[in-house]
């Protein structure tokens, strides 16, 4: 039996699954169920949902109706990829790193540690070969998925102490999914994967002693800063994290193809229009929050290098895997050859803007 098989006759997501009905079909128009990772409200997360959702319901002129189901609505935070392989629901809108237990290469498709920014990211997705490698990998569990969001770089967290060297991680409970957690267990951290809906009361219980989320516009919406007030602005582990939207293959197949392409355009506004959500909400969450006490403070280079070796370990751990090789390889790459122009034109030119001019 194969993956799909089997995922469509198991339970998903326990009792909550068995309260999610087929598509609803009547008079030519579709409602289309999405299941999310985000608690209703998360600040940008959910809000790419929700645009997904109403965008393609509007540009549909309602003939596909996109109902929105937040975390826990109908399915758990990080049950919404079993939900939608198994048919069980037709849409999630996730951070696919979330999935590494179904496969290590989905990490490429958010973010990875010392990766690619935004930018980048959109350069190997639609322009060398990302998209491609993203429907491959999203066939194997009957996927068809687009990246649909994007938060920009991710600062370094939220800590009740200062990092003053790598052997501060040893023992230290902290909230980080994907590799860059991974990345952290190698230091000696006991890193926890939980929903962002529940690392607010994780961090303020004592459960935890630190977190990364998103940045400064989301994590002040979190609240967090009531809670400890050290913050490191910059991270290692998500320079540019990308969010998808993956809908049930057989779902997506039955679709015409003027609705298909609704789906993928939607996810490609999404991409850009919740990424310059983010960014131009952080810079004066930042002032806020520093101006209610927080203490911004950046890891020491002795840190910075463990976190290299780190994520080197972790990132060459699954090159056995001939997919996730396939995907490394191209990433990388593009990464390579995409960055050598970007730091030598916008790159120079930002470092001479703000050493020249005063506007």
């Amino acid at each position: 039996m194969d993956r799909r098989s089997f995922l469509t006759t198991a339970a998903v997501g326990g009792t909550a699954a068995a309260t999610l009905a087929a598509p609803a079909i009547a008079q030519g128009n579709r409602t289309l169920t999405l299941v999310t990772s985000w608690g209703r409200g998360l600040a940008g997360v959910h809000d790419s949902a929700q645009f997904c959702a109403d965008w393609i319901t509007k540009l549909t002129d309602g003939q596909l109706t996109v109902d929105l189901k937040a975390a826990g609505e109908l399915v758990g935070p990080f049950e919404c990829f079993d939900a939608v392989t198994a048919g069980q629901a037709d849409m999630y809108h996730a951070a696919d790193y979330y999935f590494l237990g179904q496969h290590p290469g989905y990490a490429f498709f958010t973010s990875v540690p010392f990766g690619m920014t935004a930018e980048e990211l959109t350069i190997w997705y639609y322009h060398m070969g990302g998209m491609e490698l993203h429907d491959e990998l999203g066939e194997i569990f009957g996927l068809k998925s687009f990246i649909a969001g994007n938060t920009g770089a991710q600062a370094g967290g939220w800590f009740r102490n200062r990092i003053e060297s790598p052997d501060d991680f040893n023992g230290l409970k902290f909230r980080m999914p994907g590799l860059g957690g991974k990345s952290l267990g190698e230091l000696g951290a006991s890193v926890q994967n939980l929903p962002g809906a529940e690392v607010y009361q994780a961090l303020a219980s004592g459960a935890i002693d630190g977190t990364e989320w998103i940045g400064p516009w989301a994590d002040e919406k979190a609240g967090f800063q009531e809670i400890t007030k050290i913050y490191y602005t910059s991270g290692f582990h998500e320079p540019g994290a990308a969010l998808s939207l993956a809908t049930n293959r057989d779902v997506f197949e039955s679709l015409s193809p003027a609705h298909q392409g609704v789906i993928e355009s939607v996810a490609a506004y999404a991409h850009e229009w919740t990424l310059t959500l983010f960014l131009a909400n952080n810079s004066a969450a930042l002032q806020r929050l520093i101006s209610s006490g927080v203490e911004v403070n950046v890891f020491p280079n002795t840190v910075w290098d463990a976190f290299g070796g780190a994520a080197k370990t972790v990132l060459d751990a699954n090159l056995g895997d001939p997919l996730y090789k396939s995907i490394y390889d191209s990433y990388f790459n593009s990464m390579n050859t995409s960055s050598a122009w970007l730091g030598a034109s916008s790159g120079e030119f930002v470092n001479q803007r703000n050493r020249v001019a005063a506007f």
